[in-house]
């Protein structure tokens, strides 16, 4: 086994890294028989207008050019060309794109061999209407050196509920995964209840005074019928920061972790995902861009995961300040699996700090980073600017290692990334390695 030294150790680690292939556990990616649905949750978007047009950017134009210049209204007014055109202007051809999220459609635009000082969208827009989608799927997985996408499917969004349940083949795509996505059966009660009677499971009536036990029967078989019709490789929930558990005695949501998702989950086999931290609505005007963060309570996780040891659970928090918690809590439970630097933390010093203070507390034993993407071509720079990242963690951690008379080989390191970004997760869920 070759021995690394000092002067080739950081080539070396950034060339495996490079050349590793990842499995993006979490996306909101879709593959190219959804179509194309802006509107909705459902679809797959790509191309010049889409990228620019992301809520990250969209939030980021209204620091540059306050609402009294242009309102949110008049803004979302406008068709996605003359958005993509407006942010376009103001945060690439006026300013330098110094933000991670202006950095990342440069990184984006250059990797697919693109000039990214061009002063209108003209040039890329050519470029991409001469792209077809089930080909771009291809390229954008080569150049990222992703092995599989996995979906975030919302089966309470109507479009992509009626996908599924039109008999179109949504499903059958192996670069995709997919995920089922329950948010309203937990946190809207009310939506839920009406598509579940739309779609013939018995559950409603006034929950107010009744003991429930028939409507959790008719949940637990709602949750296997929608398992079996999309083979999901986890169950998916995003969650505020006042989430806790176990919840007050007699709460509904309570009795449907308890009584329903959770059993569901031990018997098939199933993670369940939880996303905790989102502020929605903080700035309303804003739309999707106007969300938020908010500190949480790690001690849900903890109740969890020790009350159903029979369970896993894959947690990623929002806030900076959860990390140390549950990296450390993660130590504790061996089915609980903490991933990615989601959403506000998807900035280099944040990734850095994260990924350096996980390795000291886990070793490889968690998955550092997923992309989180909406737009199929931030796969791109997303992976692009997170594997030089992890890398230079790695680099510093072997170099302590080297320190103190440990000889560091280039199998140790395969290893070691491979569990890194692909078969520690694909282990905990239960995919092939």
């Amino acid at each position: 086994m070759p021995i690394l030294t000092e002067k080739c150790l950081s080539a070396c680690v950034h060339r495996i890294v490079s050349d590793q292939p990842v499995t993006d556990l979490h996306t909101h990616v879709f593959s190219p028989v959804f179509g194309v649905s802006p509107e909705a949750n459902a679809g797959l978007l790509w191309g010049i207008d889409e990228l620019l047009t992301y809520h990250y950017l969209i939030a980021e134009v209204f620091r540059v050019v306050p609402a009294t210049v242009m309102s949110y209204d008049a803004f979302y007014g406008l068709g996605t060309a003359e958005q993509a055109d407006y942010i376009w202007e103001h945060l690439f051809v006026r300013r330098g794109p110094m933000s991670e999220a202006t950095r990342g459609v440069v990184t984006t635009l250059c990797r697919l061999g693109l000039d990214p000082k061009e002063k209108t969208l003209g040039p890329y827009r050519k470029y991409f209407a001469s792209l077809d989608a089930d080909g771009y799927v291809d390229l954008v997985m080569k150049l990222a050196n992703v092995d599989q996408i996995t979906m975030t499917n919302e089966v309470f969004d109507s479009v992509e509920s009626e996908l599924w349940l039109g008999g179109a083949d949504v499903g059958g795509d192996d670069r995709f995964a997919c995920v089922l996505r329950i948010d309203a059966l937990l946190l809207d009660w009310s939506v839920a209840r009406e598509k579940l009677v739309g779609w013939g499971y018995a559950v409603g009536g006034d929950l107010e005074g009744v003991s429930g036990g028939d409507v959790l029967v008719e949940v637990r078989r709602f949750l296997n019928d929608w398992i079996d019709r999309i083979k999901p490789v986890y169950v998916a929930t995003s969650l505020p920061p006042s989430f806790c558990y176990p919840m007050v005695e007699g709460s509904w949501m309570g009795r449907l972790i308890d009584e329903a998702l959770l059993p569901v989950l031990a018997d098939r086999g199933l993670a369940w995902a939880l996303m905790i931290g989102a502020v929605r609505g903080t700035n309303a005007g804003l739309g999707v861009a106007g969300d938020s963060l908010g500190l949480s309570d790690v001690d849900a996780v903890v109740n969890l995961c020790r009350g159903y040891g029979n369970n896993k659970f894959m947690v990623t928090m929002l806030a900076r300040e959860n990390q140390h918690e549950l990296a450390v809590v993660s130590r504790k439970f061996g089915n609980l699996l903490p991933f990615g630097c989601w959403w506000y933390l998807n900035n280099p010093s944040l990734i850095t700090e994260m990924t350096r203070m996980r390795l000291e507390l886990l070793g490889t034993t968690f998955s550092p980073q997923h992309s989180d993407a909406r737009i199929l071509d931030q796969l791109i720079y997303k992976w692009d600017h997170s594997r030089k990242i992890i890398g230079n963690v790695l680099v510093e951690k072997y170099r302590d290692l080297m320190a103190v008379g440990y000889e560091v080989t280039s199998e140790e390191v395969e290893a070691d990334v491979k569990r890194l970004l692909r078969d520690t997760y694909r282990e905990f869920v239960g995919l092939p390695l």
